[in-house]
């Protein structure tokens, strides 16, 4: 099947964020986790349905040209403890549903390959992670590192109590088997739902949605 550099590109998270263009949108230098070996050379960019991205391509290289697809990861980065608002088994539904749904994703654009299979000539190598942030906020206590951010949005409720807002961040790397060298990288942060405070327990549906997201970059691709 041959896909167009515009379509590779937003096969790697294009739906993660739910937002316009702005800075804030943006996954900042000091909230890059380590995951990927350099961030250097990224540069904002649009995805194929205009959400923002921190994204950088290999010069001159065609994606197009590959047919198989070796997923080597999928999971956090690093690994998070759960705190009063996350629990274990959240996060360890939100890590299955975003492997499984990736995935099969994936799978309607590649031929997967076994993750321990020999690399055939023309395979990607796809390396993608939930990244853990420091974050601090007003009225939050500050959590070490986990998967999910807690900001206060800019309005206030009625009773005068911010909002406060979850954001999820990625990163993924496309590499070229042969090589073993990158051909693509991303970093994205996406947007949960709100909650109203910080009892508030963060659950699947939360963050559900940014998941989701990835799947319908994905399968309007053509």
């Amino acid at each position: 099947m041959k896909r167009s550099h515009i379509a590779i590109t937003g096969l790697l998270f294009s739906a993660l964020v739910l937002g316009g263009c702005a800075s804030k949108d943006i996954t900042q230098p000091e909230q890059y986790s380590g995951f990927l070996s350099d961030y250097s050379q990224l540069q904002p960019a649009t995805s194929p349905t205009g959400q923002p991205v921190m994204r950088w391509m290999e010069p001159g290289v065609k994606l197009d040209n590959y047919r198989y697809m070796q997923v080597r990861s999928i999971d956090f980065y690093p690994e998070p403890s759960p705190t009063e608002q996350i629990s274990s088994s959240t996060l360890t539904e939100l890590e299955t549903y975003a492997r499984q749904q990736i995935k099969t994703a994936m799978s309607r654009r590649f031929q997967l390959l076994e993750p321990g299979a020999q690399p055939r000539p023309n395979t990607l190598i796809l390396r993608a992670a939930i990244t853990g942030v420091d974050a601090e906020a007003e009225g939050l206590k500050p959590y070490e590192v986990i998967p999910i951010a807690f900001v206060v949005a800019a309005t206030t409720t009625a009773t005068g109590a911010r909002d406060r807002t979850t954001e999820l961040f990625i990163e993924a790397e496309l590499l070229d088997a042969s090589t073993g060298k990158p051909v693509m990288q991303i970093v994205r942060k996406g947007f949960g739902e709100e909650l109203e405070n910080r009892e508030e327990q963060v659950t699947m549906a939360t963050l559900k949605g940014v998941i989701d997201g990835i799947v319908r970059d994905i399968d309007r691709f053509e």
